[in-house]
């Protein structure tokens, strides 16, 4: 097996400033490490990413703290205006709300696209640093869509047995990517990967699309599988690969005695009401005032749900240093202020709102006992939230998942789940009340197809089909053949 390099924005190691001249690292939780950890250790590699801190970063604490990680970890360093204009700035300002169809929310810097390359190259000369002949390297999202070019520049393409992407997020479709000043660079930097890898079929059908409209010299070749693109005497492939979770682990979790006790808690202090969750990021692509505005007409148009059914609404701070974050924070605050100012009695509070992170037994607790998942994204990658609140319903296979239908875990979840629009403030509010009248029966077999097809296709189950893609890419020496191999004509 070939070496593994895997870049991301972030490391699976947080370092933090602890106090002057102190410093504390602290290992990243989340599927994508719990899945991409043991295939590092397995076949050896490296994982390269910012830890999370402007400046210089320090050795020590860094090496210690990693030492035992079982692969090597290679921190990139950003300055205060780089993590500004390339995290803040690009990424956040431009890409996220563009892909994300919320285009209204861009703020087209030229400086921001400058310091995107710059720090695209950065990451670059580190996998130059790092790799070895014949290492696989595997991009991830959204961050780093330059790094293939800034590799293949500096001639470092050539030792190596596959240069690969995946993106995490929504490709957008045309008339929403022509919008980006860059879009001729940025896809042209993407083509110069070996294989690129998307969420939905939605995302690859726009993502060959915007080939075909912007880029006159690539050619998209027919095909049913995997699809292939010839650009620049180069054939690309790019294909549908939806990342799962590590379904065992929330299932376990969830089934153990202490999260069980929990959630009877849970249960027990809203007597005679069932449970609906909505977790999330602050961010304006959750749908999170949408959702609140739908369980408002939901109390008011539909009676029977007052005193009967609680909203547990957590929210999770993000990226706080962006003054729109605290202006949409706010809107929520309002809401459910409103909420619970108009409906609430001396017995029963609609919404019970969280504005903290949850730790994982609270969270497991939390999927467990609750009833209905509110899940409504207007727009999102694939939203892991709906799969882990499957795998957590080890109760009967009880529970109900309303699923925005731009989420792109609607793909693979439908017809089980209950899809929305959640632009559709009456829809869901009808939905809601569909959920909360749904019998056992139809809850459990709905619940257990979705739950079969989580566990099939797991965290593992993504990491597998990718790599064993990127395993089929032609070697360097073959592209070079066929890129010499003379034209017939007749």
């Amino acid at each position: 097996m070939n070496r593994l390099i895997l870049v991301s924005n972030r490391l699976p190691f947080a370092l933090e400033q602890a106090g002057e001249s102190q410093w504390s690292v602290t290992p990243s939780p989340g599927g994508l490490v719990s899945a991409l950890g043991p295939v590092l250790r397995g076949r050896g590699g490296t994982w390269i990413g910012w830890p999370g801190v402007a400046g210089e970063i320090p050795d020590a604490p860094f090496a210690e703290a990693t030492r035992d990680a079982g692969y090597e970890v290679v921190p990139v360093a950003l300055s205060e205006a780089e993590r500004d204009e390339f995290y803040y700035g690009y990424s956040n300002e431009v890409i996220w709300p563009l892909f994300h169809d919320l285009q209204n929310f861009c703020h087209f810097e030229p400086a921001y696209w400058e310091t995107y390359k710059t720090v695209n190259e950065r990451y670059a000369e580190a996998i130059a640093r790092h790799c070895k002949p014949g290492d696989f390297i595997w991009v991830h999202d959204y961050h780093l869509m330059y790094v293939a070019q800034a590799l293949r520049e500096r001639g470092l393409s050539r030792k190596l047995s596959g240069l690969t992407f995946f993106l995490h997020i929504p490709f957008p479709p045309f008339d929403i990517f022509a919008k980006l000043p860059q879009q001729q660079r940025l896809l042209r930097a993407l083509l110069e990967f070996d294989l690129l890898g998307f969420q939905t079929r939605r995302d690859l059908r726009n993502f060959l699309q915007c080939v075909r409209r912007v880029l006159s010299e690539a050619e998209v070749l027919p095909s049913s599988g995997i699809q292939r693109i010839r650009y620049a005497g180069r054939e690309i492939r790019a294909g549908r690969f939806p990342i799962g979770i590590d379904f065992e682990s929330f299932e376990k979790g969830a089934a153990s005695e202490e999260v069980a006790q929990r959630a009877r808690e849970l249960r027990a202090a809203f007597p005679g009401c069932q449970l609906m969750l909505g977790v999330d990021r602050l961010d304006y692509s959750k749908g999170i005032p949408e959702r609140l505005r739908a369980f408002r007409d939901a109390l008011e148009r539909h009676r029977e749900l007052r005193g009967r059914v609680v909203l547990i609404q957590n929210v999770v701070s993000s990226r706080v240093e962006i003054p729109r974050y605290h202006e949409f924070k706010d809107r929520i605050d309002c809401l459910v202020g409103d909420i619970n100012g108009r409906f609430s009695t001396d017995t029963w509070l609609p919404v019970h709102y969280r504005f903290r992170r949850l730790d994982r037994d609270d969270l497991l607790a939390h999927y467990r006992a609750c009833e209905i998942a509110l899940v409504t994204p207007l727009k999102d990658g694939m939203n892991l939230v709906a799969k882990e609140y499957c795998a957590c319903c080890v109760d009967k296979n009880e529970g109900v998942l309303i699923l925005s239908q731009f989420a792109g875990a609607a793909e693979q979840l439908r017809p089980d789940a209950v899809l929305v629009n959640p632009y559709d403030v009456e829809q869901v509010a009808d939905a809601i009340l569909n959920a909360f009248r749904m019998n056992e029966a139809e809850r459990s077999a709905r619940m257990k197809r979705m739950r079969r097809l989580m566990r099939n296709e797991d965290v593992f189950w993504w990491v597998d089909s990718f790599l064993r893609a990127g395993s089929q890419l032609p070697t360097q020496s073959a592209r070079v053949a066929r890129r010499r191999r003379p034209r017939i004509t007749r």
